[in-house]
């Protein structure tokens, strides 16, 4: 099979992609379809990993109880991160919205098998973690073809991590990475909602590249 080309069309429809891709807090109550999502979860597993080792786990937490204890756990590392802020900072911090967890119909957690056998240690035994590297590569992936499709994602990332996977009683040998709000946003946005709320701006381009 010969690799395809990509048109300019194709090109600057990935910029947009890109550009548009958005951290959603605010969702409309409506499920994504069951076929839509387990095609998200199948894409997200064309990711690179280090070995070909695939070290991601995607959790679906559809219980009512687990998503009220991840809620309050939020709640609380939200209080004790508010508590850290001050000023003109604390008051900015208090009127923004950072989790979607009320209302996204989906919640999916994602865990890295840090020593997996798959790949047998194939580039781990110098950077090990590569493993989670590999897992957030699956990550974006999965936000980039939810995006695609008008799907919205945010990353809930105000969690204790210990605690939450002890709330979805998975492997303890799997390291929490993230927990995803999934759905249809209310609205869509080419800038990030923390710039349009004059948390912060981007760096331009030119204040990240550094020459050697």
């Amino acid at each position: 099979m010969s690799a395809p080309h990509f048109s300019p069309g194709f090109q600057a429809e990935l910029q947009q992609l890109f550009t548009w891709r958005r951290d959603v807090r605010h969702f409309r109550t409506a499920p994504v379809p069951e076929t839509t999502l387990e095609g998200l979860l199948h894409t997200a597993c064309l990711a690179p990993s280090v070995g070909l080792s695939e070290p991601w786990r995607f959790v679906r937490v559809d219980d009512p109880s687990r998503r009220g204890t991840i809620r309050a756990n939020f709640a609380r590392a939200n209080t004790a991160a508010l508590s850290g802020q001050s000023g003109d900072n604390a008051q900015r911090y208090a009127t923004l919205k950072l989790a979607g967890l009320d209302d996204a119909p989906h919640q999916i957690a994602v865990f890295c098998d840090t020593d997996p056998s798959q790949g047998r240690g194939l580039g781990r035994g110098t950077m090990p973690e590569t493993t989670v590297w590999s897992a957030i590569m699956a990550i974006h992936t999965f936000w980039l073809a939810a995006a695609a499709q008008g799907i919205g994602v945010g990353w809930v990332s105000i969690l204790d991590p210990a605690e939450a996977a002890s709330t979805l009683c998975v492997n303890p040998n799997w390291q929490f990475l993230a927990y995803l709000c999934v759905g249809y946003p209310q609205e869509q946005a080419d800038t990030p909602e923390l710039e349009r709320k004059g948390w912060e701006h981007r760096n331009p381009a030119r204040r990240v590249w550094i020459n050697r």
